[in-house]
């Protein structure tokens, strides 16, 4: 059966792509830096759900480059890499800190970036790989007051479209699932009137559920997908397109 590595299965994104990929008979490795407890009760849900996956945490700090064996060590076949973590700064550019823009950096581009210099040959391997980053539609829109995000969601973009064509002889498709207003925790820091404000914006009047963009990572990640690659998906319900 095929194995998955998703980047940040504690998140409600990433909680929605292991249930639905599961549901499909993948394999999971299910990463996650703090929140050990919320990875170990959805192991435990997808192990009684599907007895014959196997599904295993892996602890791992993103900001920290140096130690990147601790991670691949752990990973054997693997067919998919999911990267779905992700963290932002809510304030002007101008009191951004470069700590701040150093874990953005790492956590969406260069630690997902070092990782695929290690994991291609597995991703090889199997003659249909498959990479997807979860992006953002800051990425292409841009936002103010999250400006360093959406300079690393957009940078998400670029590598894609560049990786993309150095890889595609070995049948890996690298793609990017961009969402637009998603109902996750990370929603938590605006108040009811600046939540209604932006849902009042979106065309299909409505914020988008993780399982909206769980579906769409599915569906990359299935062998007659093969054809589309280097490319951003804007999930978004109309949004800011």
């Amino acid at each position: 059966m095929p194995a998955a590595l998703i980047v940040g299965a504690s998140g409600d994104i990433g909680k929605a792509i292991a249930q639905q990929l599961a549901a499909q008979g993948w394999s999971l490795y299910l990463h996650y830096h703090t929140h050990q407890k919320v990875v170990e009760r959805l192991r435990e849900q997808l192990t009684a759900a599907y007895p014959k996956q196997d599904f295993i945490p892996i602890a791992y700090d993103l900001t920290d480059a140096k130690r990147l064996e601790q991670l691949t060590a752990q990973l054997f076949s693997l067919d998919a890499i999911v990267f779905a973590a992700g963290q932002t700064y809510y304030h002007l550019f101008k009191e951004t800190t470069v700590a701040e823009l150093t874990a953005l950096m790492r956590v969406h581009l260069l630690t997902p970036m070092a990782l695929l210099t290690r994991l291609q040959d597995k991703l090889a391997a199997s003659g249909h790989g498959r990479v997807v980053f979860i992006g953002s539609v800051y990425g292409g829109a841009g936002s103010a007051m999250e400006v360093a995000y959406s300079t690393v969601k957009g940078g998400q973009s670029a590598f894609v479209h560049a990786y993309a064509k150095e890889v595609a002889s070995l049948g890996i498709t690298v793609n990017v699932v961009a969402p637009g207003a998603v109902a996750t925790k990370m929603n938590t820091m605006f108040d009811e009137q600046t939540m209604a404000a932006v849902q009042a914006e979106i065309p299909a009047a409505r914020f988008a559920q993780p399982q909206d963009v769980s579906f769409y990572v599915a569906m990359l990640l299935q062998p007659a997908a093969a054809y589309l690659t280097g490319q951003t998906l804007y999930v978004t319900g109309g949004w800011l397109q």
